[in-house]
Formats: structure tokens, sequence, C-alpha cells
């Protein structure tokens, strides 16, 4: 190469490594500034749909004007709906029914939340309850976030379960064991009707239902042996009523008790758990929106109920179903 014109290559490879270098920091950063979207916005933008207006209609003629109870003091409930696994289309609708609670009976405040940042101790402690809407598979990231979880329900503050909150933590047995079961299948599908009847039909949780069994279509679990802590820790207020053929047909191995809604005490804390809730239209089921709203209030500290475990109670005799449907 001339001596002349060494310069002016040297100076024009410089310039291109200059640039090279710049357009590769430029792409580095932009990929460390760049965050991998959370699978679950998909997810829930795919399965979930809005509301009508006549569902919002129909849901906030289901919701009682008044509480049962009158709340000792403000009370807030955190309702959580996110979905590691099997992602129901009726979240929306429970959503909704417990913000028309909220707003019409006054029996609580609630904030909505789908990511686990909002289990920090510093954050729960202005809520007197949990409220899981049908999460599934649900994993705590972080311990902190599990023992924040724990703390707050053994402390003394309520738990809320609906229909998929059984099929929970199967990496945090404390977790699960504290719901009182897991998903083991659904033999009552969501297509059929179902009769129930109430295994307490005194219990104040079971007033909604005035004394009678009842049907109604909704999917209905079943739950593992291993995890399911049993009646010598839950007080059954509604099981499936397996007098009638339509509900112990669908099981080889029965009859056998299968409970839907219980209550529970967990440490100093309180648990309502309630199966109903697959079917959308479980949320405009003024009866079973009912059920659920004293539930809460039990939870909250404001209804109070009898939460000694079924196996020590004597004399209680079941409302069965009516035969016909």
């Amino acid at each position: 190469m001339p001596t002349e014109s060494r310069p002016r290559f040297v100076s024009l490879l410089i310039a291109v490594i200059a640039a090279g270098s710049f357009s590769l920091v430029s792409l580095h950063a932009d990929a460390l500034s760049a965050q991998d979207p959370d699978p679950w916005e998909q997810k829930k933008a795919e399965r979930f749909k809005p509301l009508t207006e006549n569902d919002k209609h129909q849901i906030a003629a289901a919701v009682p004007a008044q509480p049962t109870a009158k709340p000792a003091t403000k009370r807030r409930v955190l309702a959580f709906y996110r979905c590691e696994g099997f992602i129901h289309t009726s979240i929306p609708h429970a959503n909704e029914c417990v913000r028309v609670m909220a707003e019409k009976s006054k029996a609580f405040e609630v904030d909505f939340a789908d990511t686990y940042d909002v289990f920090q101790a510093e954050n729960l402690a202005k809520y007197d309850a949990i409220l899981l809407n049908n999460t599934t598979h649900m994993q705590f990231p972080e311990p902190s976030q599990r023992d924040a979880f724990m703390d707050f329900i053994i402390g003394g503050k309520g738990l809320i379960g609906f229909h998929a909150a059984s099929d929970n933590f199967n990496r945090h047995p404390d977790c699960l064991a504290i719901v009182g079961g897991t998903f083991a299948g659904h033999p009552w599908g969501a297509g059929g009707k179902w009769a129930f009847k109430l295994d307490d039909p005194g219990h104040v949780l079971n007033a909604a239902f005035d004394g009678s069994g009842f049907w109604h279509s909704d999917e209905i679990y079943q739950y593992k042996p291993e995890s399911y802590v049993g009646t010598k820790v839950l007080r059954v207020l509604v099981s499936l009523d397996m007098s009638k053929e339509a509900v112990s047909s669908r099981i080889n191995d029965g009859p056998r008790e299968v409970p839907v809604s219980w209550v529970r005490k967990a440490g100093d804390g309180r648990v309502f758990y309630t199966n109903f809730g697959h079917r959308e239209d479980t949320f405009a089921n003024p009866v079973i929106v009912q059920h659920m709203l004293d539930g809460i209030q039990y939870a909250l500290g404001d209804l109070p109920a009898d939460a000694t475990p079924s196996d020590e109670l004597n004399n209680v005799q079941p409302a069965l179903a009516p035969a016909a449907r």
C-alpha cells in the first residue's frame, strides 16, 4: 500500500470499527433495558373477554344490598387472580362480582392484583383478607413472599378461595394445607346439574340456602387424599348429595363425601373456601353470591361463625337436596 494512502485507510478503518462498536453497544444496551414480557399478560388477554352490559347487570342484581353483618371497622380485601395453570374464563365475572359487593354492600373495599410483588409483609399490612379468585398453580418466586402470605393468615387475618383456589401451591405444602385440599379431577362437570346437601343447615354461612339442599350447575372438584386435611380440621358446610344417583353415578368408588364449601381456623386466622365458581353464571346466582359474601365477612372477622371441625360435632342432621331438579 502506498505510504500516503495509509493515514486515509487507517482513518476509515477506525471510523468503521467505531461505528460498529457503537451499534453493538447500542444493541447490548437495548437488550439490557428490554424486560422479557410476562407470559401471563398475553395468556389473560387471549382468555378473558370483556363483560357485556347484560353480564354486569345480572351480577349487580345478584349482589345483596346489605351485608349480613355490619363491619366492625373499615375492611380491605386483596383479590388475586393470576394463573400459572388453567385459566378460568369466569375470573372477570368473579372480579366484577367482588367489586360490586364492595361498592354495593359496603362490607369492604377491594384491590385487584395479578403479580406476586403484592405478597410483601409491608403491603399486606393494609389488608384484612386475601381472596384467591380461581388462581391455579401459584408459585411464589421468593420465599419471603410465601412467608408473608402464611404469616398474614396465621397472624389473624383471613383467606378466601373461589373454585380453583384449591388447585395451587404444589411447591408450597404449607400453603396448600391452609386452603384444605388440592384438585384431583372434576367428575361433576360444568355442563351438569348436581345435587348439594347442607352438612350443617343451621350454620350462619349456610343461611343463604334457607335450610334446604339444592341443585346447581357448576364444575365440582374432588381432592387428593394425601393433601385433603379432612373433617378433623375443616367445618364442612356444603357437599355433594350422594343420595342422588345423578351425583353418585359419576364415580366408581362411591358414594363418598365430596366437600364443596368449608371454613377452618388457621392459627389466629380464618379461612373460607367454596368450590363454586367455575361457571360464569355462578356469579349471577343470588343464593351462591350471598353464600360467598357471608364467607368473605367471616374471613374478615365481621361475621362470627363456628369453625369447630365437623368430626367434633354431634347430632347435626344434613339437609338433602330435593328429589326433583
